[in-house]
């Protein structure tokens, strides 16, 4: 049978029950090639999945696997044996994704299946050459997607953005485009200066657009081949004049930050922008929100829940994004259900005495800065709780701002 209507089976069949993904058909495909070495492929993938969430299994491979031992595929994954990093750990789909994406420029699994078949698109016939460069041209994206140098360095790249803790990355598509368009560029264009640069900003623009959220193959598709045939700078400017213009930043992100879901793209941009630049927690001197984040730190209402509560907000309006903020737990048991205008009030008063109560800030100099970088008011009045709605709004235009000025300093 002709490769689509085998596909065709193949997704009719699994559409009850465990429902099977392109991914599963290509690695399928792949195991059962051995004329191509499609079987260690298979393991290669397999095993630096497991070892990158496990890597106590390294020792099992090594014991029991003699002859995959013996390929430069365990040879390149081998720093594995010792990494405990959690910020990125793929699944055999998000491999196969970033591999094929990259090295064939194209972003449908299903055309995967098709050249490992030997497939040629134009005349839509079947050849052994294409179906054995096809498995060649995979079995380097493998490579490079393990190689312990990429990786690390676009997890620097990640952490760079602020993107310090897996939490904050709520599209995993996000993230695997990004390594594709890593290893592309990198390929592409050796030690350019500007490929860090365009990285991050490629990734936070997805995140805050959701541009991978719908349907990511014919994105990824689309994408991979707008990078392939034009300069990138091109690319990425041409997206940004369309998507980031001056009404996505004031009008349409303000209202992305107008929800209750500590899991919406913009409030993870912007913590991921306070941990980029650096910001202290709220009423912090010395603890930073990248502290917080990757030691998972207390998350506080600026105007607090139970305070809220007992005036009769129901817990949509309580527990909006803009009136959240990371704070040191003692701080965040200090203040507890107090009114925000009364801590407001004692923090500047302490301020003057020099006699710290709710932090460690005894400074106006230090209050300012600290209030300003977590996009807070600094006059007592803005606390009042019949301001509160004034103050949510003043604060998602400040945290867009905020959002703003990072995305283009990134």
């Amino acid at each position: 049978l002709d490769i689509e209507t085998v596909t065709e089976i193949f997704i009719r069949i699994n559409s009850k029950g465990v429902v099977l993904s392109q991914a599963d058909f290509v690695m399928s495909k792949i195991a059962a090639n051995e004329e191509f070495d499609g079987n260690t492929l298979r393991k290669a993938i397999d095993y630096f999945c497991h070892l990158s969430i496990a890597p106590e299994f390294y020792a099992h491979i090594e014991n029991n696997d003699k002859a995959f031992v013996q390929t430069d595929y365990f040879k390149a994954m081998r720093w594995l044996k010792g990494e405990n990093d959690d910020l990125y750990d793929p699944s055999y789909s998000d491999m196969l994704r970033v591999a094929f994406t990259s090295r064939f420029n194209r972003g449908r699994l299903s055309d995967l299946v098709g050249l490992l078949s030997g497939r040629n698109f134009e005349t839509r016939s079947y050849e052994k050459e294409i179906e054995e460069a096809s498995f060649k041209t995979l079995s380097e994206g493998v490579k490079e997607f393990i190689s312990e140098t990429h990786f690390k360095r676009f997890l620097m790249i990640i952490r760079s953005a602020g993107y310090v803790d897996h939490s904050l990355i709520g599209s995993i598509n996000a993230l695997n485009f990004a390594y594709g368009l890593y290893l592309k560029l990198k390929r592409d264009m050796g030690n350019n200066p500007n490929i860090e640069s365009w990285v991050r900003r490629w990734f936070v623009m997805s995140l805050l657009t959701g541009r991978y959220s719908g349907s990511p193959e014919s994105r990824f598709d689309k994408d991979i081949k707008a990078v392939n045939d034009r300069p990138f700078a091109e690319v990425l400017g041409g997206i940004e004049a369309a998507e980031l213009s001056d009404a996505f930043w004031d009008f349409a992100l303000p209202q992305a930050l107008t929800t209750f879901s500590v899991n919406a793209p913009a409030i993870k941009v912007f913590w991921a922008a306070q941990a980029n630049r650096g910001d202290k927690g709220f009423l912090s001197k010395d603890i930073t929100v990248r502290d917080m984040l990757t030691h998972h730190g207390d998350i506080h209402h600026v105007f607090p829940k139970n305070f809220l509560k007992r005036r009769g907000l129901a817990r949509s309006k309580y527990n909006q994004v803009a009136n959240y903020v990371f704070v040191q737990q003692e701080v965040n048991i200090k203040i507890g259900d107090t009114a925000p205008a009364t801590y407001m009030a004692e923090v500047l008063a302490q301020c003057e005495t020099g006699e710290a109560r709710y932090g460690a800030i005894t400074r106006t100099e230090d209050l300012r800065v600290n209030l300003a970088a977590n996009c807070l008011p600094s006059d007592v009045d803005a606390y009042q709780p019949e301001q509160f709605e004034e103050f949510l709004a003043e604060r998602r235009r400040l945290m867009a701002q905020k959002i703003k000025e990072y995305y283009w300093a990134l």
